[in-house]
């Protein structure tokens, strides 16, 4: 039998709807979790224990009483902490916001809590979604249980970053660190994430989970402190394709006060899971990471495409823009943007910043608006140059890589400009806004997780999910959980 805290979203709502638990066994699974793992994972920033067991509380209330509000209600979900929280401390994982408590929820935040979802803890992240993993933030310990989560605890002391959960002495990715190791671990039965330039899907794959970036414009950010007013995206980070239809349902949806949100009908994404994908056409974006990639992840993504292929769909190999030409074109735009936001406080309190995030988001300085500018003309023509190789191969979905390989060590971490390195495989669906959907491909020999990338035109998303779905039917329970 699952343990409680290892249910999906899909599975603790049945049950709850049967009966067979209540929202409080839930809640109380997921605090017992995290007294019991987080003391290795440190994917917890601020834990809201009380908050959590009023609203379990109150959910149960309703749902006796035949008020359910969905699939989400008297679910314990957790958020990365840029995503504002009325009454609730939002640090960014940052000593600039260590005490800083909004007055109202993001708009994704209190679109969940209608839905009637219990958030249980505020989640670790690199700096701003921008610098780490470091070991330079000053904070203090996880067990923070205040509603405003102003404990003066051991204030100063360096406190780890998140750690992977099926290897503490490996990277978790980031930016949403926390979400990824807190999903995986089964400390929430979901969280959501962001992404600028990965950061939903690279700690997904990296963790063995599934992880959404929607299409830009369809989930609104206002609320989430921004690194990247053109590239953030929302998005949740759940154990299966079908919870993340289940979140999406409820967190889509036209925000008038978040300028890029598009007014666009939202549609039935848990339906759209048993719309048939035999017939739809994959194009892997093999050029991408063929030459970069281990063989191990080379054979998982040839795996997923097999997978595919029995579930119907015909593969072929496409070509589009090289990988490089998206990485550096996302990089000037994030750069330039980071910057900008930064500006005023890196230059009022640059002590108050870790390293990495202050030496990373300097070198937006040197960006000129004729940079920006030419990055800004380069993504239209990027976009568009997508769009029409795969309408010209006729492909309805992308599927590539979604790293290198499997998450490396902290000791191989620490690099101020990781972004030299390699191109970001997880970068293209930034710049062109296309929904790119993160599952796990498999596990390498070390047994740490490879994730896969499947993309599809913006706006497609609810068909994007179904054939992750179908590839996850397909592939079978993985049959593996973190050791920690």
């Amino acid at each position: 039998m699952t343990a409680l805290h290892y249910l999906t979203v899909a599975e603790a709502s049945q049950k709850l709807r049967n009966g067979e638990v209540t929202s409080a066994d839930l809640v109380e699974a997921s605090l017992a979790r995290i007294e019991e793992t987080d003391g290795a994972l440190n994917a917890v920033i601020t834990l809201l224990a009380d908050e959590a067991r009023a609203a379990a509380a109150q959910a149960d209330g309703e749902i006796a009483d035949k008020r359910w509000r969905g699939p989400l209600h008297g679910i314990p979900i957790g958020l990365k902490d840029i995503y504002s929280t009325a009454g609730v401390r939002t640090t960014c994982h940052s000593r600039l916001l260590a005490e800083n408590v909004p007055a109202e929820d993001a708009e994704t935040v209190a679109r969940l809590k209608a839905a009637g979802a219990i958030v249980v803890a505020k989640l670790a992240t690199h700096e701003f979604a921008f610098g780490g993993p470091s070991y330079d933030l000053a904070w203090p310990p996880a067990r923070v249980t205040s509603r405003a989560g102003l404990i003066k605890t051991a204030a100063g002391r360096n406190r780890p970053p998140a750690r992977n959960p099926w290897n503490p002495e490996h990277v978790p990715g980031g930016s949403s660190s926390g979400s990824g190791a807190a999903v995986a671990a089964g400390l929430c039965a979901a969280a959501m994430g962001s992404d600028t330039g990965g950061s939903i899907r690279s700690p997904a794959g990296l963790c063995g989970i599934v992880g959404l970036k929607p299409s830009y414009g369809r989930l609104s950010r206002r609320g989430i402190y921004p690194l990247s007013w053109t590239q953030d995206h929302a998005g949740p980070m759940t154990r299966t394709v079908e919870d993340c239809a289940l979140m999406m349902q409820a967190l889509a949806g036209y925000d008038p006060r978040d300028p890029a949100s598009v007014d666009t009908a939202v549609p039935d994404f848990a339906a759209a899971l048993k719309a048939p994908v035999a017939g739809l056409r994959v194009g892997i974006a093999r050029s991408w990471y063929a030459e970069a990639a281990d063989r191990e992840t080379c054979a998982l993504i040839d795996g997923v495409a097999e997978a595919l292929r029995g579930a119907g769909m015909e593969v072929r190999d496409i070509e589009l823009p090289d990988v490089r030409d998206f990485h550096a074109c996302g990089r000037i735009v994030i750069l330039a943007e980071a910057y900008g936001i930064h500006r005023p406080t890196l230059a009022a309190a640059p002590e108050k910043y870790g390293q990495f995030f202050r030496d990373r988001v300097r070198l937006g300085a040197f960006v000129s608006a004729a940079d920006y500018l030419a990055a800004l003309r380069m993504r239209r023509q990027l976009t568009d140059a997508t769009l029409a190789a795969m309408a010209k191969a006729k492909v309805d979905v992308l599927l590539t890589a979604n790293q290198y390989g499997p998450a490396e060590p902290f000791a191989d971490s620490q690099t101020t400009f990781p972004f030299f390195k390699k191109p970001y495989l997880t970068m293209p669906f930034n710049v062109t806004g296309m929904p790119a959907l993160t599952v796990c491909a498999g596990f390498a020999s070390n047994g740490l997780p490879i994730g896969a990338q499947l993309a599809a035109r913006p706006f497609e998303d609810d068909a994007l999910l179904a054939v992750g779905h179908a590839y996850e039917t397909a592939r079978g329970d993985l049959g593996r959980r973190p050791p920690v």
